[in-house]
């Protein structure tokens, strides 16, 4: 596992810190274990998660900017979890309403002492934090409308909503309504997978009165 993710961050032209490799590896082994009784993730082959979750998650790392993450709807720790090992000076939220998932991540917040993240076990609209953040992010998160119109309360007036989608159709960017609106999109490749992926940017006006 090590040997691919060390090949697949060289191909992504990707930086992580020193330990960052054999902390996301102690991750997966322990995701593979998690899963057999908690069925956190449809993928069952650790080797599978290198590239489908692990990969997949650090090639939004070049994308975001400095500031407060937030990742909505994290599941088992994605891709909060590897983007947090890859940018240890920010600090990072997951959110997931799956306790059993919420339980997971705050258990590899603890084996992997990651003094950067916290853990949250709420339904994102509902969730309302003390500050706002300045990337409100998700992997595989519903339609960009509906991402928009329920994680938009927990982003900064000059914050961004990011999603990672695969391919994304005019119909899905047509839905996304004011005040928020699209700001640009990225194709971006996840070495190994031949599966499109696009990371969208999406601003919230304060106005209310830009359309996308």
């Amino acid at each position: 596992m090590i040997k691919m993710l060390e090949e697949g961050i060289a191909a992504a032209h990707l930086t992580l810190p020193e330990t960052a490799c054999a902390q996301l590896v102690e991750y997966l082994e322990t995701l593979a274990k998690w899963n057999r009784i908690y069925n956190l993730t449809a993928i069952q082959d650790p080797i599978e998660m290198v590239q489908k979750h692990v990969l997949d998650s650090l090639i939004l790392s070049p994308y975001l900017g400095p500031g407060s993450i937030i990742d909505v709807g994290t599941g088992a720790g994605l891709p909060g979890i590897p983007l947090a090992l890859s940018r240890p000076n920010q600090s990072f939220v997951l959110l997931d309403s799956n306790q059993k998932k919420i339980t997971f991540v705050e258990h590899m917040i603890l084996s992997l002492k990651l003094k950067n993240v916290v853990a949250v076990c709420s339904r994102v609209e509902q969730y309302q934090p003390e500050d706002q953040f300045d990337w409100v992010i998700s992997r595989a998160f519903a339609s960009l409308a509906d991402f928009a119109r329920l994680c938009r309360h927990l982003c900064k007036p000059d914050g961004h909503l990011s999603a990672m989608k695969g391919l994304v159709s005019q119909t899905e960017l047509q839905g996304v309504k004011p005040p928020c609106r699209i700001e640009k999109i990225e194709e971006v490749r996840v070495p190994g997978l031949e599966a499109a992926r696009s990371f969208v940017f999406m601003a919230v006006d304060s106005a209310g009165g830009v359309s996308c």
